[in-house]
């Protein structure tokens, strides 16, 4: 099915079930411990082992040696696999440094070795018999250090009018340096897989990921083996954020444990693997000048950043948002991704938005203090319907100004602190903020196959379910479609088997998924009206399904009655069209934060937040609720308390475990509040939906900085805001006091 021009009204604008609230039809599995997640799938391979990695000591350099005889003799051991046992892997295309394979380390905890037994203990105390020795070489670790090296950050994404010039007559202005923590995906559940390939042909994989097509695709360049050998199974997955769209060492690891021992072999990541041997947000500096006149107008933004990242990666981008969020004729923005040997760096929920409106939006609240302007009115004053790089090419909806009404309506603003350090509860000192959002609206083609038979319909696609609800969107979709109940309507997902679907990322998958699922839908409606013989043959258009029968001209059938009972199988994929390639396709919120500080300490609780989303049609309020819930809680972590330590000396985030790196947790925010606007949006996909799952991140960390702001008078504006970036500035306002 094309998608090719904006959708006219359809069935999802009066529908019973799209866009209503459901629970998840896959919660009670999961409260009662029965949804099979990869690690637990006990009953699919007999005579599992278990494995264990080994990760390199250094940074960088190459393996001078490595024993095993000692692990091999250890009690329970089948197998064990070092680097230096297998020539240099393949490197797919979505993985920077090598997963496994000769003397070369290009990253602390690098996976080195595998260890395989009959326990996880015996495993893990073999691994500890490994000797191994380094040669190491000399690596860079310090992205303050290396920024102050480079000479320029080479040409700019976009530049557009004269930004100098712009800046030079400004009346007012703003110059400052903005600084975000390198993040951990921290998900709960760790980085697992099972896999057979015990013959060392057919591999079958039970595993944590995100994307079953791109990573089926990768283990084949991986092993230079045929894709069509290669089977995934991905149905659950307890956290994803990025984290696993890709093809990681657990899975690798696995695989050469299982052709080892010729059994199948299960290896979850140890928590430390989880923050220096899979993938990370790296850390950015980032500069901001925008320029403004007295009545507030911005007429330049100069936003330039660097982030890190292994040799050959590409860092964390937080520019592209300034693009085009704000009105301004003169814009320059520019992104520089610094090598170092950390371990690497790729997508985290919102990556390069979530960074780079921690920034922007400090900024704009710094320009509106200088304007002596509302924040809010700020905002509102340089909204744009048009790319302000391309006013040819209009936003298809943005009501990001009716976000920010309503925000401040139901947050109560007028009665906010107006003067920073001015309210005050006892120790307590009392402040109020808020951020605007933005986050891009892509979607994918993605296809999904349906089976009709007896009134029950069942839906095929490898979309994953990583904790976002697709299992219920997708049933919703179907059973509208198809005029069926939601129990008559059971949903498959997260297998190779299955038709290719865009999977669960990058806030394309619910708007994608459900627009293949729908395309799928309409093959079988036009497969059904095929088989019906009702004088002159009708189209499947001309043809209403609704409460388990097929209406139309001379024809009402019960849907169970369709095919005699046999089987009907229909599939097909949404694919879209270049019009929108015309036109800019967003989603938009605002975030309004009340925070309260502790005079003396510097100690910041959260005391409620409000997040009002435009997001096109929401297929699941409940669902959807819980997704920007979920961003907004990563989002006060990421800006009071995350942040990678890094060790300069030797290369590796040191507080790598949950002790070490403190995530934000429901007991932190007593008060959470998500509204969402009606606004379907014709060009996005037939439903007129688009996601939100990383839309509810974007903007918030800036929101709280903007709040302690307000209520302490120190600005700060480095991430995360903890106690000793705040203190120093309080004990200097006390003294002054």
């Amino acid at each position: 099915m094309d998608f090719n021009q904006a959708s006219e009204e359809n069935l999802f604008d009066h529908a019973r079930i799209v866009g209503k609230p459901h629970a998840r039809i896959d919660g009670r599995l999961k409260v009662s411990g029965q949804a099979p997640y990869a690690y637990e799938r006990h009953d699919v391979a007999a005579g599992q082992l278990v494995g264990y990695p080994l990760g390199a000591t250094i940074a960088k350099g190459r393996i001078t040696h490595m024993d095993a005889t000692q692990a091999l003799k250890a009690p329970g051991v089948a197998a064990v696999v070092t680097t230096l046992d297998v020539a240099p892997l393949n490197r797919a295309e979505s993985n920077v440094a090598r997963l496994f394979g000769g003397d070369v380390v290009e990253h602390y905890h690098q996976a080195i070795a595998v260890v395989v037994a009959d326990t996880l203990e015996r495993a893990r105390g073999a691994a500890n018999l490994i000797e191994v020795r380094y040669a190491e070489e000399d690596a860079e670790f310090d992205l303050e250090a290396a920024l102050e090296r480079l000479q320029n950050l080479g040409e700019p994404a976009a530049d557009v009018g004269d930004v100098e010039a712009a800046i030079a007559k400004a009346p007012v202005t703003l110059d400052a340096v903005y600084r975000t923590s390198a993040q951990s995906h921290a998900m709960m559940e760790p980085h697992a897989s099972i896999v057979d390939w015990s013959d060392g042909k057919a591999m079958t994989v039970w595993l944590s990921n995100q994307m079953i097509a791109w990573t089926r695709q990768a283990l084949a360049t991986t092993f230079d083996i045929d894709a069509d050998a290669i089977r995934l199974e991905s149905p659950y997955v307890g956290g994803g954020f990025g984290g696993k769209l890709w093809l990681r060492a657990d899975t690798v690891l696995a695989a050469l444990g299982s052709r080892a021992a010729g059994r199948p072999v299960k290896v979850a990541l140890p928590r430390p693997l989880m923050f220096n041997n899979t993938t990370h947000r790296s850390a950015t500096i980032q500069r901001l000048r925008i320029a403004a006149g007295e009545d507030g107008r911005i007429t330049a933004f100069d936003h330039a950043a660097v982030s890190h990242t292994l040799p050959g990666g590409s860092g964390e981008d937080a520019v592209n948002q300034t693009r085009c969020f704000y009105a301004g004729e003169n814009r320059r923005v520019a992104h520089h991704a610094i090598d170092l040997h950390l371990p690497e760096s790729a997508d985290m929920r919102a990556p390069g938005e979530a960074s780079g409106l921690a920034a922007l939006e400090i900024a704009m609240d710094e320009m509106a203090e200088k304007l002596d302007m509302d924040p809010v009115e700020f905002r509102i004053l340089n909204d744009t319907q048009v790319d302000p790089e391309d006013p040819d090419k209009p936003f298809s909806q943005r009501h990001f100004v009716e976000c920010l009404r309503e925000g401040a309506e139901r947050f109560g603003w007028e009665a906010r602190n107006r003067t920073p350090g001015g309210r005050r509860e006892g120790a307590w000192l009392i402040g109020h903020g808020m951020a605007g959002a933005y986050r891009g609206a892509p979607t994918l083609d993605s296809g999904a196959r349906v089976r009709l038979a007896r009134g029950r319909l069942v839906v095929e696609t490898d979309m994953t379910d990583i904790g976002t609800g697709s299992y219920t969107i997708i049933a919703q979709t179907a059973a509208e479609t198809m005029g069926l109940a939601m129990e008559d309507v059971e949903v498959r997902l997260g297998n190779s088997a299955y038709p290719v679907s865009s999977g669960s990322g990058g806030q394309f998958g619910a708007a994608s998924a459900t627009a293949g699922v729908y395309a799928a839908c309409l093959a079988l409606q036009k497969k059904i009206a095929a088989q019906l013989k009702v004088g002159a043959q009708l189209k499947a258009e001309e043809l209403r399904f609704d409460q388990g029968r097929i209406l139309g001209e001379g024809v009402d059938l019960a849907l169970a009655d369709v095919g005699d009972g046999d089987e009907l199988v229909a599939e097909d994929k949404i694919h879209f069209g270049d019009f929108k390639e015309g036109l800019q396709i967003g989603t938009f919120a605002a975030h309004f934060i009340e925070v309260a500080v502790h005079a003396y300490t510097g100690e910041t609780r959260l005391r409620r937040m409000l997040a009002v989303c435009d997001a096109g049609r929401i297929l699941n309020p409940i669902t959807a609720r819980s997704q920007v819930l979920g961003g907004m809680t990563m989002a006060a972590g990421a800006a009071l308390s995350e942040g990678l330590e890094v060790d300069r000396a030797r290369g590796f985030f040191t507080n790598h475990d949950l002790a070490g790196y403190e995530v934000a947790v429901h007991a932190d925010i007593p008060e959470q509040e998500v509204v969402f606007l009606e606004t379907p949006d014709a060009a996005s996909t037939p439903l007129k939906a688009k996601g939100v799952g990383e839309l509810g991140i974007c903007g918030v960390p800036a929101a709280i900085a903007n709040a302690v702001y307000n209520a302490t008078g120190v600005r700060v504006r480095d991430y995360p805001i903890t106690v000793d970036r705040l203190v120093e500035g309080l004990a200097e306002r006390a003294a002054h006091s």
